[in-house]
């Protein structure tokens, strides 16, 4: 077959294809070019997910006939005055939407410019005879463009899509159902609307929860309450504020506390220099960020504006510009990754509050009789005793060896002077419950603390100081352990046997299917060592072989801490758990467990009283 030339309109639908994928991508093209126009409202209406109709007006500058009929075609754009891509700073630039649309759908554009925009020297469409002011229409099907004709509208532009795909029915047969395609355009819509809260959005359809946000000022507080709008009340009440500035690289924002996270990355808007994105490298840092205080399969929440030189990052990489290129991606990911960790550490120890959930779940139902609750009869008779087992006599914890013992004794010789002695925040040890739980009194009501989470955290960020120090004590075993693997497991240990090493645990090549444990880290000495390996075999086939190095390392640290806290079942004195306490105070990161779970839960006295009906 001879080499020819593919017809224009064909050449349009295979360029459309990647442009326009569904029913989302054409709503965001469209709002993107509204804001571009300068409006300060858009309306979006669609129907049957987007298939039947897509409906967006905005109050914008408008476009007069010559506009309308250049605006169809493809790489007609009025957004690169100068021809330059290296300066981009509005969202479209690609001038290939409306083409692309006009090619798989029936396209209806209705435009009225504010003003008159073109001297009365220059001439005019063929055909028109109208004030330059006055409203006018194309219309686009499957690539059949009819003459630009008068028509009544306000200032500003409105542009229908109607039967998306027609044309093209392959893609068509792609798509989703129409409540999965609403919800694609909803989410589209949520993310411009948090990208421009100066800006009024309203959104309605089939198949969703619309809504008609109204514009708001452009400063902390009018983002905060769009940011509520959008993401919700309970996103605010869990997020801590961020900004911060590295070489004329600024990053604002909200981030999630480390203890509320998602099960998708849904929750995630990361926007640059207004655009919202989806990037590997903004996603990756996040990621790094959070890292040592989220499990692996859960996902933080934020908001965040990152701000540069427009000629510093590169928009042109994506058709749907969804992902861009930093000329500094090191600079980015650092500033990224720093500030957010100290936006976390400086929250201290505050943790994820859903005090009306908690206090559902301690209520019981007052109209219930007693023998109706489940679990319990009403049966004093055959109540058991309550238990009067004694704490047994267990060695100092490790806990309470060196700068904390220290801390401890100074922090117990004020107790002959009340007047000058604070209530720390975590309050003072009252009792253990079942052995797992320590109940604390602080000044405003009860504080419940897991002791194993709280102190597994304490023990990993303790391995990983001593770690930075190269400070890590080994103990060799008397006897050294034979522990037998299956090969896999075997070939992991050996093959990480140097990195292994520098973290206190020797282990050596043993022949067949077994490793020798010749040293453990010293803070594990008492550990089973077959347990050890076996538990740190199982760490390293989760690295999957994209992890960095330090990754790498900080899951076996959190490997070993796990062996060395103390376990649920562990009966603890009153100093121990004080002791436990006062470290939990000085460690910013033990709000929360090695999984990003809470290792305390705070009700104060108000919650009390709401749980007894006193208020």
């Amino acid at each position: 077959m001879p080499v020819r030339r593919l017809d224009p309109v064909l050449i349009d639908q295979i360029a459309a294809g990647e442009v326009i994928e569904r029913p989302a991508a054409v709503v965001k093209e469209l709002v993107e070019n509204a804001i571009d126009a300068g409006a300060r409202r858009v309306d979006v209406v669609v129907e049957k997910g987007g298939r039947r109709l897509i409906r967006v007006s905005d109050d914008g500058c408008g476009m007069g006939p010559a506009d309308l009929a250049l605006a169809i075609e493809r790489h007609a754009t009025s957004k690169l005055p100068e021809g330059r891509l290296d300066s981009i700073r509005t969202l479209g630039f690609r001038g290939e939407a409306l083409p692309s649309i006009g090619a798989v759908a029936r396209l209806t554009i209705s435009s009225r410019p504010r003003a008159a925009t073109r001297s009365a020297e220059e001439p005019r469409p063929e055909g028109t005879g109208q004030c330059e002011a006055a409203g006018h229409r194309i219309r686009v099907d499957a690539g059949r463009v009819e003459p630009v004709r008068p028509a009544a509208i306000a200032a500003g532009t409105r542009v229908e899509v109607e039967d998306l795909f027609h044309a093209t029915p392959a893609r068509l047969k792609f798509l989703k159902g129409d409540r999965a395609e609403a919800m694609a355009v909803s989410q589209v819509m949520r993310r411009l609307a948090l990208a421009r809260a100066d800006i009024a959005f309203s959104l309605a359809g089939d198949y969703m929860t619309g809504f008609n946000l109204a514009g708001t000022s452009a400063d902390s507080a009018g983002l905060a309450r769009r940011v509520e709008a959008v993401v919700g009340a309970e996103f605010m009440e869990n997020a801590t504020c961020l900004e911060a500035m590295r070489d004329e690289i600024g990053i604002s924002g909200l981030i999630s506390l480390p203890t509320y996270h998602r099960a998708t990355a849904d929750g995630q808007y990361l926007f640059v220099n207004g655009r919202p994105v989806r990037d590997r490298l903004l996603i990756g840092a996040l990621r790094a960020a959070y890292a040592d205080t989220i499990v692996s399969d859960r996902h933080p929440s934020v908001v965040l504006f990152l701000t540069l030189d427009p000629e510093r990052v590169d928009a042109n990489v994506h058709p749907g510009k969804l992902e861009v290129r930093f000329r500094d991606s090191e600079s980015v990911r650092g500033l990224l990754v720093r500030s957010i960790r100290d936006a976390l550490a400086a929250e201290g120890h505050r943790v994820a509050s859903r005090p009306s959930a908690l206090l559902e779940r301690f209520r019981v139902n007052e109209t219930a009789p007693i023998s109706a609750l489940p679990g319990l009869g009403y049966r004093p008779q055959t109540y058991p005793p309550l238990p009067r087992n004694q704490p047994v006599e267990i060695p100092p914890p490790v806990w309470l060896r060196g700068g904390m013992a220290e801390a401890q004794r100074a922090f117990e010789a004020k107790a002959d002077e009340p007047e000058t002695l604070a209530i720390p925040p975590l309050g003072f040890a009252r009792a253990q419950i079942a052995e797992t739980y320590i109940l604390a009194e602080n000044a405003e009501g009860l504080v419940i603390i897991d002791q194993h989470a709280a102190h597994e955290r304490l023990v990993y960020e303790r391995l990983k100081r001593a770690r930075a120090e190269s400070t890590i004590a080994r103990q060799m075993l008397l006897i050294p352990a034979v522990v037998t693997l299956d090969p896999s497991a075997r070939d992991r240990l050996v093959a990480a046997a140097e990195l292994l090493e520098t973290l206190g645990l020797v282990i050596e090549s043993f022949g067949g299917d077994a490793v020798l444990v010749r040293e453990v880290p010293a803070a594990l000495a008492h550990v089973d060592p077959a347990k050890l390996a076996r538990e740190t075999a199982d760490t390293l086939a989760e690295w999957g072989g994209s992890e960095s190095f330090e990754v790498r390392i900080d899951l076996v640290l959190k490997t070993f801490a796990c062996h060395h806290s103390i376990r649920a079942g562990r009966k603890l004195r009153l100093e121990e758990m004080d002791a436990l306490l006062r470290e939990m105070e000085a460690s910013p990161a033990s709000a929360q467990c090695n999984h990003g779970r809470p290792t305390s839960v705070r009700l104060s006295a108000v919650d009390l009283a709401k749980l007894f009906g006193r208020r």
